[in-house]
């Protein structure tokens, strides 16, 4: 390994004489003057660079400041580093100091636009983006949230999805609330308040939604209360009455015997489908909740037994609130069940719809609900749907009650008990209510009351026979 110097020492290296060194050369030296000395390197493919490096004496010690590479650097650009560490060294700086200096200081400038840039793209989220977070991250209702996003997108983005979060304020709550409750849906004004509020008030928690929500939860300025007429009603209280019940049924036998011996059935309105009559009359016959009967199996079902196995995945209420619930029929569940039986029973699932892919699963737990309200339209501030029945073929008593829906139907069972001198304890257990009460009594006292919930099915059951037998 030699020291090579240029032809003209005046000048210094040509970028022609760099050119003719060969990988032969690989290691010598390369004197340029003024300090700079080169480096000759070659790589696994033959190629040579030189690398260029400024000696400088720094403390009593000879130091080295990286000047740069050739070719990737030019010779121009090479001198120019000597040239300027060289100054550095005159005024008493340490030029490879100045240049890590330099890099920390541009590092550090890199740093504060990336932040300054995050900051202001976090200054610009929307009411939406936070939706999108929340839905995925800060909520998981029992089905899939689906409810919460049909809300949203309806009723709620259209008016605020779009406004700055930082920017939102009680007015902006109100005047979505307002436009709801303008439909005449007052409970669905209230639920909106209810889900806004609490997603607002998990971004209020979390970064970066809470330093955008500078002046807190907007939804804390708003009383709902004044938004709401007089006369409403934070829980139904609808039950129907014997004579509803039996014009219920009588409605059911006639549509379909209208339906079976019409002359053009294509022309004649479709009853309300049969397996959905089983669906109402097991809901008001057994207490059940609508939504856990139509996602149920028939593995669960056991008609020899009479029992009928809620498992607690499918019951609900809240996280670490549910229990599983053991339904005994009486005679006139068991029938329902029964006639369902010989509809559905070739399927896993007592109510069996097809989804998107093709498969087998359950139905919507909102099918039946909705296609009662669909058929009680007098009540319904809309227009016709699109594939949706619109009538009020299921009206009951012309209306002089209000409508009606499947979970009045529980309400009406568990007041038939009630009339049938059954305790309120044994209703709230039919009910498949948690039942309050000291933790260590729940914890310790275990008896599961079969014999009594067995008998007031039973009461019920014979009772809704007399009813809808006295015609």
């Amino acid at each position: 390994m030699a020291t090579q110097h240029p032809k003209d020492k005046a000048k210094g290296w040509t970028v022609l004489e760099l050119r003719a060194i060969t990988p032969a050369n690989k290691g010598d030296t390369l004197a340029d003057g003024g300090g700079l000395l080169g480096e000759v390197r070659v790589l696994k493919d033959g190629t040579v660079s030189v690398r260029f490096k400024y000696a400088f004496k720094w403390q009593g010690k000879v130091c080295w400041f990286q000047c740069g590479t050739w070719p990737s650097t030019s010779l121009t650009t090479i001198r120019d580093a000597r040239d300027d560490a060289r100054r550095l060294v005159r005024i008493g700086k340490n030029p490879t100091d100045e240049k890590k200096a330099k890099r920390i200081q541009a590092q550090q400038s890199t740093k504060e636009t990336i932040r300054q840039a995050e900051y202001e793209r976090t200054q610009d989220r929307t009411v939406k983006d936070l939706f999108d977070t929340w839905i995925s991250d800060g909520v998981a209702r029992q089905d899939e949230n689906a409810e919460l996003k049909r809300l949203f997108n309806k009723d709620v983005l259209p008016v605020i999805g779009v406004k700055l979060l930082r920017e939102l304020s009680d007015k902006d709550i109100l005047a979505m609330l307002r436009k709801i409750r303008n439909r005449g849906v007052t409970r669905l004004a209230v639920v909106a308040y209810n889900d806004t509020n609490q997603m607002l008030a998990w971004g209020e928690k979390r970064q970066p939604w809470r330093g955008l929500l500078i002046n807190g939860n907007p939804c804390d300025l708003v009383d709902i209360n004044k938004l709401l007429p007089e006369d409403y009603e934070e829980e139904r209280d609808r039950t129907l009455s014997a004579a509803e019940v039996r014009e219920l049924s009588d409605i059911f036998r006639l549509t379909e015997a209208d339906w079976l011996n019409a002359p053009d059935r294509r022309a004649t309105p479709r009853p309300f489908p049969h397996r959905s009559q089983l669906a109402l009359w097991i809901c008001l016959g057994t207490l059940c909740r609508i939504g856990e009967l139509l996602i149920a199996r028939w593995e669960h079902v056991n008609l020899n037994e009479g029992v009928w196995y809620i498992p607690r995945e499918n019951v609900k209420g809240r996280r670490g609130k549910k229990q599983e619930h053991y339904v005994f029929l009486s005679d006139f569940a068991k029938r329902q069940f029964q006639a369902l039986k010989q509809i559905t029973g070739e399927s896993e699932w007592l109510f069996p719809a097809k989804n998107k892919k093709g498969e087998e699963t359950h139905v919507c737990p909102k099918s039946i609900s909705k296609g009662v309200g669909d058929r009680q339209e007098r009540f319904k501030d809309r227009k016709p749907l699109k594939n949706r029945r619109h009538d009020n073929t299921l009206v009951l008593a012309d209306g002089a009650n209000d409508e009606w829906t499947p979970h009045d139907l529980r309400r009406t069972g568990a007041t038939m008990m009630q009339a049938l001198a059954v305790s309120l304890d044994i209703i709230d257990r039919c009910q498949n209510h948690v039942i309050a009460g000291n933790r260590v009594r729940r914890h310790y006292l275990h008896h599961d009351y079969q014999k009594e919930k067995t008998e007031a099915w039973r009461k019920l059951g014979e009772k809704l026979d007399v009813i809808l037998s006295n015609r």
